[in-house]
């Protein structure tokens, strides 16, 4: 993942995709923004808004630019997802 790319990760306790998703960015040193919506539920407004669904997880990709941070990707769900995420990280 490029310095211009941001990840942020939604996720709740009780889902074991959740799990396996940090699991992986840990084992990889990959970092990200992670927003547990277990913890804080308003955050489903923001998972809707980026993916249309309450759904976890959630991973939102940004750009950083010089007006701010533009969504480029999102995916809902680790594993089905697995091989398109992976490449945006590496």
């Amino acid at each position: 993942m490029d310095n211009k790319t941001e990840l942020v990760l939604y996720t709740r306790p009780t889902c074991s995709d959740c799990q396996d998703a940090k699991a992986y960015l840990a084992e990889h040193n990959i970092p990200y923004e992670h927003k547990d919506v277990g913890a804080d539920p308003s955050l489903e407004q923001d998972m809707k808004n980026i993916s249309g669904a309450k759904i976890v997880p959630v991973f939102a990709f940004y750009k950083k630019g010089l007006f701010g941070k533009k969504l480029t990707h999102h995916f809902i769900g680790f594993e089905r997802n697995r091989q398109e995420i992976v490449d945006l990280l590496l």
